[in-house]
């Protein structure tokens, strides 16, 4: 159960390269996702940085919510995910060959004194190209498109209820 928070300071971010085929796909719900009816005071923003960098983009918020993609392999493409930090080691865009990667980025934010997000949960979307350049989505992934957006925002709508009620 998470902390109380009062009036907590809310960012969804959409981590990816929209130039990577389907690694774009968190800046694209994000972008779609401002479209829709959202409670006010919530933050969206898009970007391509990991470890230390996404770390100074969080630390002044309460509550993140990440939004990005994943190639595993262990799940049909569009499928969509909800994990927390501690639940992976970490994704090709939360960290990158020339930073730290993002959990260990958390832990010496903490030692370092760093306000860190009380709540940071994943939203992750199973892909199947992240390494061709294309603006455009695979074939599933742009087939799949409306149910993966609808399951993202039910996602995002169901993590952010608890913070949002009170």
């Amino acid at each position: 159960m998470p902390p109380s928070l009062s009036n907590p300071s809310i960012l969804i971010i959409g981590i990816g390269n929209d130039i990577l085929t389907d690694d774009g796909i968190g800046p694209r719900l994000v972008n779609d996702l401002n479209k829709k009816r959202l409670p006010p005071g919530i933050t969206l923003l898009q970007a391509t940085l990991g470890g230390m960098e996404l770390l100074e983009l969080i630390r002044d918020f309460d509550v993140v919510v990440f939004i990005d993609a994943l190639k595993s392999g262990n799940y049909e493409p569009g499928t969509v995910l909800r994990f927390v930090p501690k639940d992976f080691e970490e994704t090709l865009n939360l960290s990158n060959i020339h930073d730290i990667d993002f959990l260990t980025a958390l832990e010496l934010g903490k030692r370092t004194g760093m306000k860190i997000p009380s709540s940071i949960t994943i939203i992750a979307v199973e892909i199947v190209e992240d390494l061709v350049f294309s603006k455009d989505f695979s074939p599933e992934i742009t087939l799949k498109y409306p149910v993966i957006l609808h399951q993202v925002q039910e996602k995002v709508e169901d993590t952010l209820s608890i913070y949002l009620q009170q």
